[in-house]
Parts: structure tokens; sequence; C-alpha cells
């Protein structure tokens, strides 16, 4: 399905038909077919929307860098648009990140019954001397890389150079992606965990590079009314690699929320 908000096509789609509502705040880069599962594992009992941000999966980029707060109020007009009052949130990765933005705030269009973080984003990591030095480096050669002049001279290896720097989720983004990407991964969240007052079920792969399974115990330490399940052998997306157990854990959790 497709709803239009400020102009952006949104692509969303409904499962279940539960009295509650439960919403997926997806991944970074990813669509919103990636999170059938995790629908599928409560879909029984609640109603559960999953849709694309701008600018992930089939709706449309944003027209300017969007930092997360940008991405956090696009998703109050699309509770707004559905109608949707009350509802349980679960994020993975950078959906997590919004959620967390979400949370934090004083006030919202709409009632956060509970939350679930499945490998979120929102630490920002503390760089070792090495790594700022190599920064840095990156940065100065960038600068120089970058001149009209240097370009003509080299202009094939360059574009290969520029072409190996970064994350995946960096060098598959658009430019525009990339701007919103960049805004995002610098900013660090830590100090909005502990205004977080929902019921919040925290699930890590213990094998996560991309969100490391000290984020979660981090999570689980600031935010205070927060539990944390850990999916042994899994990365960063572990809901796909043990759907078995992500289901069990799932359904135990939201079970005594529907009683």
């Amino acid at each position: 399905m497709n709803i239009e908000i400020d102009g952006y096509n949104i692509c969303y789609k409904i499962s279940g038909s539960g009295e509650k509502t439960a919403v997926i705040l997806q991944g970074w880069g990813t669509d919103l077919g990636v999170y059938d599962s995790v629908a599928e594992a409560i879909n029984d009992g609640y109603r559960v929307v999953q849709f694309d941000f701008p600018g992930f999966g089939g709706s449309d980029e944003p027209r300017e860098g969007w930092n997360v707060d940008a991405f956090a109020d696009f998703f109050c007009k699309f509770m707004q648009a559905l109608e949707i009052k009350k509802a349980s949130l679960i994020g993975h990765s950078f959906g997590g990140r919004v959620i967390i933005k979400l949370a934090a705030r004083e006030e919202l269009p709409f009632e956060i019954t509970n939350i679930v973080l499945i490998d979120s984003a929102g630490i920002l990591p503390k760089r070792s001397f090495l790594s700022r030095v190599k920064v840095k480096k990156y940065h100065a050669l960038k600068k120089l890389l970058n001149l009209k002049v240097v370009y003509a001279l080299f202009p094939e290896l360059i574009d290969d150079w520029k072409s190996r720097q970064g994350s995946a989720d960096y060098r598959n983004a658009t430019p525009m992606m990339r701007k919103c990407l960049v805004m995002a991964v610098n900013e660090d969240l830590t100090p909005l965990l502990e205004r977080i007052k929902q019921d919040t079920l925290l699930i890590w792969g213990d094998l996560d590079t991309a969100t490391p399974l000290g984020d979660g115990k981090l999570m689980e330490e600031k935010i205070p009314s927060s539990g944390l399940a850990v999916l042994k052998g899994t990365g960063h997306f572990s809901f796909l690699e043990q759907p078995g157990t992500f289901r069990n854990i799932m359904r135990a959790y939201f079970q005594p929320v529907n009683g």
C-alpha cells in the first residue's frame, strides 16, 4: 500500500487483526519486507504496521539531508496519517535510534505503550588514539583528492579510492542518503536513554559487529525498565539468523501485554 505524506510517497503494509497495534521501524538501507518474520511473530494478537522511511525501500527520498530528529518528526506524521493513537514500537538498528529519540520526547501525538529494540543503533563508539589519527589522515587525503587539479591527473584512481571508503551502508547509499547517514551515526543518544520510561525489551546478537553487544548492555543499564535477551551465534540481523528463538522471545514478551 501507499500513502502520501508531505508530498512523499510512502510504502507500508498492515498484517494481523488484533485490537492493539505494533509498528516496526526498519534498519538502515532495508525495505519493509525484511521484517515480515518480525511481524509474523506477534500478528496473531496485534495489528502490525511495516513501512519504508523516506529514502528506504519503495518510499521517496528526502529532498534534503535529514538528521534523526527529522526522521522522528516524519514518523509522527505517518502515525497521524494512519490515525494510530497508541502503539508498541519495534525498532531494528536505525529504527531503534529513531525510537530512542521519540521515547525521550516530552510530548508526542501518540502513546508508546512499550518498546522492542533489536540490535539497536544509538551508542557512539569511543575512538582510540590510532582511530582518531586514521580519521584525520582520511579527511586530509579526501581534501587533497577533491582538488580539481589533482582529480584531473588521476580521475580513475581517485574514483576507485572513494568507492572503497566508508561502511557498506555509506557506499550503497545515494548522495542524499549519505548526508542523512553521516548526521545519524555521528550523534550519541546515550544521554537520552535514562529518559525512556516505557517497558523496553532489548534483543541482541552476541556476534553483532555493527552495534556490538556492549551497546545492548549499556542500554540495559541506562534504560530504567529494560531487559536484555542475547541470541547466541547471531550478528546484526539476529531475528533472521535465529527466527525460531526470536519468535519465542517476542511471543513470550507480548503475550502478557495481550492479556
